[in-house]
């Protein structure tokens, strides 16, 4: 006999059926009673719930079958996502659905799950209305209450409201729900993100009298002269309008005003407000009293407007300084916590962030009130994304892309996500900006949405970055959105915008942080900080997604990406793509950004005199009331001094002259050819909110004087008796302390024998291959066809030359490949000292018909033992070309182990720019010293770059048992290219004339 199974509606699958049986969209909010004013009157069901996993729909038991028990059922905590538990499996992909292009329609194959609990009712409880919340399902759900289907409901990220009174009895009352991984509406929500599913936010039952306030709208107004705020407050009943009485007070809890509602709306005044923005969110509490209910909502006192094309807040231009964020945490998913969104918030504070797009989707009710409270730009975004349009096969985002928001059977739904995202979310300061989404195309009912959004708000902008883009023969219409948006655009098109079109400019996405980058922050802010209408961006992104899979029997922590659960499709590693890690360990990449997005900026205007330029970067506080200063010396890369300055009374925006006294003295104590710094810190003055007191919020340092390389002749050493000898393939140096072995045939020293002890456990290489990073990832596949992965070196002559104190050995040799002609061209000259000391001059020539360099440089295998890292450069964290703003020029004492940074994927890192000295040592005091006659890079690793290309995961790699050390002529930039522009000229190895002398020494 075949099971009972349930027949289900096929609602999920029909684009008509949005909502069945849930209430009217509303503003978010809890009451409270009016006898109990702190006791919220709801009832959280969050907790373990009785689970059963199915893989398709028609599988599901019939539970409203007279009689059937849930015993057999697993348990589940809620809020959750099956996945995190085991159910069903992982997958991440970017653009591709995972199921077939088939609009509206779903897999028959869809993974479904049935959760229950039991919920317990009074006769008193049941004299007030119930109703049941859940702030979000993925991806749409059926709700039985007592067996019988009371709703059902979609839209992932969004609150679904149902009345069930009627359907309630006193004592046990079963709920159950039916959960479908897809259904209609996943084909707009192809996010960027591993896929999930379950009841992942709270679930919860509201006790509300039959006569209540249903939604209410706060609106705040400014005055001209911003002295008079007018605040109008929008009731709306369950059923009769009733009298509201209203008290405002302040942040201190003072009463400012008090009254009652004139039929359905409350308008007051308030004197010399406290406005609300992000560097003060000063809120005030608005509490409305009914009979039975009343209801507190936080009000920010604020203006957003554009003036003269540019963006505004309570009248003064400001910038954004922002982020993408997701929700997402490698143990639990979707899930997120007060805690942990609290977490991600004070880092973003002590980064200096201010703003923050909730990509892709409204978060959590409450993670906007904390933006209230702690003071952050926000772009509510609504639950809207079908990148995937242009993706299926014949597509092309050029005449694909708006593929499903031009099917007429979507436009409820459009018009639909975005209302319930703008009216939920309408009543918090921190939003200044909705968005109607991300990545879907453009159509007529994405324009119909927009008009509906700014008729029922119109004191926030609108937004929407695939307003750009005419596909489909659609002729875009895009008078109601009121910013120009893109995404990786470059700042030579950002200019070219701003020199033609009047809109504001917002980057909703730039500077792509994935893996070793960003390296063009600076640049881009460059441009923000020189054009006012370039409102600024927001960095995709703020986290890695990952999944947590423990650790290894070393100790190491496993993190699976895209593909690492054996899915179909999947974009590899395309989600380790944030500035911290998946469990909030700041990369290379935040420190780079909070250093660019500093409050100060300091120029140095007299190095004689001292004179200091300051500019305050803050759009609302004087630096006195948030900072104090911090100067510190360096002499020839070493600390010398450190002052306090005190606090700095500078206005936004305004730039003043300070004094530094001091250097007068350290310029006449620097010796010939050291360098002078000046470091100015930035140092948080008291407690904030997230923050403390003497947290650094960045720095700048300026040089009096450069570091002046010495001349390689003047290293040389008094003449000691030296010889060589050689044959076909080699030629031996000797002298009294050493013994060198050189190979004709590679160019290089093939063995260094110093004071008896061997200095190198390999030959010495040519180098210009790079592990690839994230941001290598097209133009990789030019360096591969280029043979740069696997060069070789070809020597047409060599010729020894032995003088006073020194022998020269000089090789005409080339840097090719298999089927590749040459790389580079080059005469190498190696002298080698009476004290064996060995300088290697570099002459070449670049093909400029291949790609860009990785880089050029040598590698050196030394001994286990030399793990001590000694430097004068760009440190103490890696730095490159275009990525150095959060390293200084100083003296640096690292290891090689501390020199590592942990990229999930494997890759080039470690490499330290603008070089002039290094020196790797042994404990019991062996240094190798490197300098050269101009700047260089280097990195010493405990990986060889085969290795780190080749290699998958971070915890998959196997030290090697030597030191890798590499010093580079120079290394390309890290760019933003794995998701925006191309590396910029500048910043590649793309001259063809390459020049430098290296000296090595070795010190005992």
């Amino acid at each position: 006999m075949l099971p009972k199974t349930l027949q289900l509606p096929k609602y999920h699958e029909d684009p008509q059926i949005l909502h069945l049986g849930c209430e009217e969209n509303r503003s978010y909010y809890i009451p409270c009673s009016t006898t109990e004013p702190h006791l919220p009157k709801v009832r959280m069901l969050n907790g373990d719930w009785d689970f059963c996993y199915y893989e398709t729909p028609f599988e599901v038991e019939d539970f409203t079958l007279p009689g059937y028990t849930y015993q057999k059922y697993d348990r589940i905590p809620v809020p959750g996502c099956i996945q995190m538990y085991g159910y069903d499996h992982h997958q991440y992909t970017n653009i591709n659905f995972p199921f077939p292009y088939d609009p509206p329609f779903v897999p028959n194959e869809n993974p479904t799950c049935v959760y229950h609990t039991v919920l317990t009712m009074s006769d008193a409880e049941l004299l007030e209305d119930q109703f049941l919340n859940f702030e979000g399902v993925d991806s749409c759900f059926y709700l039985y209450v007592n067996q019988t289907l009371v709703g059902y409901s979609q839209v992932s990220h969004s609150t679904s409201e149902f009345k069930i009174t009627s359907s309630l009895k006193e004592g046990q009352n079963d709920l159950t729900v039916v959960v479908l991984k897809w259904c209609d509406g996943s084909y707009l929500e192809d996010q960027d993100k591993f896929r999930m599913t379950g009841i992942f936010r709270d679930v919860y039952l509201l006790s509300r009298p039959k006569e209540h306030i249903r939604d209410f709208f706060v609106k705040t107004a400014l005055s001209p002269d911003r002295n008079t705020a007018t605040i109008t407050v929008d009731l709306m009943y369950a059923n009769e309008t009733f009298d509201v009485s209203y008290v405002l007070t302040d942040s201190e809890g003072h009463e400012i005003t008090k009254g009652h509602s004139d039929q359905s709306k409350i308008r007051f005044t308030v004197e010399q407000p406290s406005l609300w923005n992000a560097e003060s969110p000063y809120l005030y509490t608005l509490t409305l009293f009914t009979k039975d209910e009343q209801i507190q909502q936080k009000v920010g006192i604020r203006v957003i407007e554009i003036i003269n094309d540019i963006i505004h807040i309570n009248g003064t231009r400001i910038t954004f300084k922002g982020v993408n964020r997701h929700d997402s945490d490698p143990l639990t998913g979707f899930t997120i916590s007060k805690e942990q969104a609290i977490k991600d918030l004070r880092l973003m504070k002590e980064g200096n962030i201010n703003a923050i797009r909730t990509s892709h989707y409204p978060n959590a009710p409450w993670f906007t009130q904390l933006c209230n409270e702690y003071g952050f730009y926000v772009v509510g975004e609504s639950d809207l994304e079908c990148h995937g349009a242009n993706n299926f096969y014949g597509g092309d985002w050029k005449k694909t892309y708006g593929d499903l928001v031009q099917k007429e059977y979507f436009a409820n739904a459009i018009l639909d996500r975005n209302q319930r995202n703008v009216i939920r979310d309408k009543n918090n300061p921190s939003i200044v900006i909705w968005s109607m989404g991300n990545e879907a195309g453009y159509s007529k009912a994405l324009e119909d949405t927009g008009r509906f959004i700014k008729q029922y708000d119109p004191s926030r902008l609108l937004h929407y970055e695939g307003s750009i883009h005419n596909t489909g023969g659609h002729v875009n219409d895009t008078s109601m959105l009121d910013i120009y948006s893109t995404m990786y655009a470059s700042t030579a098109d950002i200019e070219k915008y701003l020199a033609s079109n009047p809109k504001p400019y917002m980057l909703c996405e730039f500077i792509h942080s994935m893996g070793n980058g960003p390296g063009d922050i600076e640049d881009y802010f460059d441009c923000i900080y020189k054009n006012d209408r370039l409102v600024g961006g927001f960095v995709w992104e703020w986290c890695d997604h990952a999944i947590d899979r423990g650790i290894t029997i070393n100790g190491k922590k496993v993190y699976h990406y895209g593909g690492d659960s054996g899915e179909f499709p999947h974009d590899n590693n395309f989600c380790v793509d944030g500035m911290v890690s998946p469990d909030r360990i700041p990369h290379p990449a935040y420190e780079e950004y909070k250093n660019v997005i500093r409050p100060v900026r300091a120029v140095l205007k007299d190095a004689e005199n001292g004179v200091i330029e300051l500019t305050n970067m803050l759009d609302f506080t004087n630096l006195r009331d948030y900072l104090t200063l911090q100067v510190v010396f360096y002499l020839d890369g070493i600390k010398k001094d450190t002052v306090d300055l005190g606090t700095v009374d500078l206005e936004p925006h305004s730039s003043k002259n300070i004094t530094v006294l001091g250097l007068d003295e350290l310029c006449k104590e620097a010796m010939e050819g050291d360098s002078l710094t000046v470091q100015l810190c930035y140092i948080q003055a008291s407690d904030k909110a997230l923050t403390k007191a003497g947290h650094k919020l960045g720095f700048d340092q300026l040089f009096v004087k450069s570091h002046k390389k010495k001349p390689v002749n003047a290293i040389m050493a008094p003449i000691q008796k030296m010889s060589f000898e050689e044959n076909q393939t080699y030629i031996i140096v000797s002298g009294s302390d050493f013994e060198y072995t050189y190979n004709k045939q590679k160019g290089t020293f093939t063995s260094l024998s110093y004071k008896q002890m061997s200095w190198i456990t390999a030959p010495i290489e040519y180098n210009i291959w790079r592990a690839p990073i994230d941001n290598d990832s097209h133009a990789k596949e030019e360096w591969f066809k280029a043979g740069y992965d696997r060069s070789m070196v070809r020597v047409y002559d060599t010729n020894v030359v032995s003088a006073n104190n020194h022998i020269s050995i000089t090789s005409k040799l080339a840097i090719t490949a298999i089927q590749i002609q040459h790389i580079i061209d080059l005469t190498t000259t190696w002298t080698i000292g009476s004290d064996g000391s060995i300088t290697v001059s570099l002459d070449g020539k670049r093909n400029t018909l291949l790609p860009f360099l990785p880089r050029f440089g040598f590698r050196f295998f030394l001994p286990d033992a030399f793990q001590t890292i000694g430097f004068l450069g760009y440190g103490p964290g890696e730095s490159y070309i275009d990525k150095h703003r959060s390293s200084y020029y100083a003296r640096h004492n690292e290891t090689v182990a501390s020199m590592y940074v942990d990229y999930i994927r494997p890759q080039e890192y470690g490499s330290h720019y603008g070089c002039d000295e290094v020196c790797c040592s042994t404990d019991s005091g062996y240094g190798f010293n490197v300098t050269a006659d101009k700047s260089f890079s280097f990195s010493a690793s405990q990986y060889t770059q085969e290795t780190l290309t080749n290699t998958k995961h971070n915890y998959e790699l196997v030290p090697e048992k030597d030191t890798v050390l590499c010093i580079d002529y120079k290394m390309s930039g890290v760019g933003s290219n794995s998701c925006g522009p191309v590396l910029a000229d500048k910043y590649r190895l793309m001259e063809e004339d390459i020049n430098i002398a290296f000296t090595i020494q070795f010190q005992k």
